[in-house]
């Protein structure tokens, strides 16, 4: 479903539960549109994500590390100033709406109790996140500033007093259900049904309302089921749901969507592993725009070339045809004039066929012979040149594909490593003085079904000392046959058939043919791997292996990275 009002009643409720009375004891923007507030209750620590992202907003405590710019932006030293050790008393949301208020009280700089609050408003491209003194009602900062030209409707900008967002007729239905049964007397059909209630009842995305719709014609009184249906978001059973169209998130057992149903322990951890994928790639896309830029120029420079040297290989191709005209000129040299810009001459190699040849007017007929030998001599020579340097070029272009496929699954503390390959490569400048040797990070952990550790490498720093360092050359090591992706190792010898087929899909989804099917992934002890002298990093030649084909699949994927490690005895 959307995270829509009644997700996020939910949410709130299970927010409140766990960190209501907590404190506020550090503040993160790692990313423009996303702060992390870090509160301690009931002795442990829970990093609370606030997302104001146009496509990702949401609140939630959540779990996926993330790295912290070394300087930290405006709005998060303000939000220090007026929160850090404060009191978190209470997250209750606005009505039924995609709203939420974090009240807090702690003391200023001057020891007087001050009041503020934090309002999430999670409305696609407008959602934005408001510090609020509560006495004044007056905004101290928010993450996007809006100038008044582009809303003229409430201000957006510091100082200015803060008003809910304009609202809508309609009604909440933890407040009321009135107009629900005549709703459902007057529209009988789902399809109709479900339109309805979302312009009648306040915080209905169209796949709840269609649930509602489709649980009000079940058997029953239609209040009573409604009543029921509502009560099951503040005693929800997450889970992700697995179709044929994606993977879909539900607080509770949603009979709109059939598929593979995976539940998880709160709202927060379901999140978590839903957009674990999604969130990222976009988190990515922010901080790697400069990576990004510089791996596609090398891809277009390299390419440019490539198709430049299959031009001149054609023409080269064509070289006999300069051989012969300048031999036809040798032939009849008494018929050339100095002066002549073109002359037809009867090619002996083509039963006499008359053949155009183009001259130059400023010199003579025997240069004009030679320039054409000249002109086919080098071309010929320039053949094995230019093989060479396709060679070359097509060598860059797969490393460079090779990154951009990095870069597709990357988590976002994995851009820094790979920007510093392409630093110590040379393909961008250093960017301080000091040239430091880059803190290469682990791979990510995954287990098996049987418990057994598989590692899976993120980019070429990590499947370097992955697979050349740090596993044992008895253990297994996989990577998709001829497809850009992932070094992936099964720390074992002698893995099971399943625990190798676990390591092929993680294999195939950590490359560049997630989304395809059949997937060929190759196999074979570490031992078999060399790496040629001088060559770039995670580049590894090899042979001997097997190849197995598997389809990628997210839900897998999501259950290894939940497995436990095997006990040892």
């Amino acid at each position: 479903m959307s995270f829509d009002g009644l997700f996020t009643h939910a949410m709130v409720h299970e927010l409140n539960a766990i960190l209501a009375g907590g404190r506020i004891m550090k503040i993160h923007q790692p990313y423009p549109n996303e702060i992390f507030l870090v509160v301690r209750a009931n002795r442990k620590n829970y990093p609370v994500l606030l997302s104001a992202h146009p496509t990702f907003a949401r609140a939630q405590i959540s779990q996926i590390k993330y790295a912290n710019p070394q300087t930290a932006p405006n709005f998060a030293m303000m939000l220090r100033k007026h929160l850090e050790g404060s009191q978190l008393l209470a997250i209750e949301q606005i009505e039924n709406d995609r709203i939420i208020k974090f009240s807090t009280t702690g003391r200023n700089e001057l020891g007087d109790e001050e009041k503020t609050s934090l309002y999430l408003e999670m409305m696609g491209r407008h959602s934005n996140l408001f510090l609020v003194d509560e006495a004044s009602q007056k905004i101290i900062d928010l993450i996007k500033h809006v100038s008044p030209d582009q809303n003229r409707v409430r201000s957006l900008i510091p100082g200015g007093q803060y008003v809910m967002p304009p609202k809508q007729d309609v009604v909440n239905p933890y407040a009321s259900l009135n107009g629900l049964a005549k709703l459902v007397l007057d529209l009988p059909e789902i399809d109709e049904l479900a339109p309805a209630l979302q312009k009648h009842f306040q915080g209905f995305a169209r796949d709840s309302a269609r649930e509602l719709a489709h649980v009000l014609h079940a058997d029953g009184d239609a209040l009573a089921n409604a009543q029921t249906w509502l009560e099951h978001f503040e005693k929800p059973t997450p889970q992700l749901i697995s179709t044929d169209k994606g993977v879909n998130f539900a607080p509770f057992s949603w009979g709109t969507l059939p598929g593979e149903v995976t539940e998880y322990p709160t709202l927060s951890d379901m999140l978590d592993h839903y957009f674990a994928e999604k969130s990222e790639r976009d988190r990515v896309q922010q901080q790697a725009g400069v990576v990004i830029r510089a791996v596609k120029n090398e891809l277009k420079k390299n390419n440019n070339k490539i198709k430049k040297f299959h031009q001149e290989l054609v023409a080269a191709d064509n070289a006999d045809e300069f051989k012969i005209k300048g031999e036809l000129l040798t032939t009849y040299m008494h018929m050339v004039e100095r002066g002549m810009t073109e002359i037809e001459l009867p090619n002996y190699y083509d039963d006499n066929q008359p053949l155009k040849i183009q001259l130059s007017n400023q010199i003579g007929p025997s240069q004009n012979a030679q320039k054409y030998f000249t002109r086919y001599n080098k071309l010929k020579v320039s053949v094995k040149f230019i093989n060479e340097q396709m060679a070359l070029a097509q060598a860059e272009v797969d490393y460079f594909d090779n990154l951009m496929a990095q870069i597709n699954i990357a988590a976002p503390k994995d851009i820094e490593e790979i920007k510093q390959e392409l630093i110590q490569e040379g393909y961008l400048r250093i960017q301080t003085k000091k040239k430091q040797k880059p803190q290469v990070s682990a791979p990510e952990k995954f287990y098996a079904t049987d418990g057994t550790l598989i590692e899976v490498g993120k980019n070429n720093l990590q499947n370097e000392r992955l697979s050349m360092k740090s596993a044992a050359k008895n253990d297994i090591w996989l990577h998709t046959k001829d497809i850009p992706g992932s070094h992936v190792v099964i720390h074992s010898s002698e893995p099971s058939d399943e625990t190798l087929l676990e390591g092929a899909h993680l294999a195939a989804y950590f490359s560049k043919a997630r989304e395809s099917t059949n997937v060929p992934v190759d196999y074979l002890p570490i031992k078999r791997l060399r790496k040629p002298n001088g060559s770039k990093p995670g580049f590894v030649i090899f042979e001997g292996q097997q190849t197995l084909s598997v389809n990628p699949s997210f839900m897998l994927v999501q259950q290894l990275r939940q497995n436990q490690p095997a006990v040892k005895s």
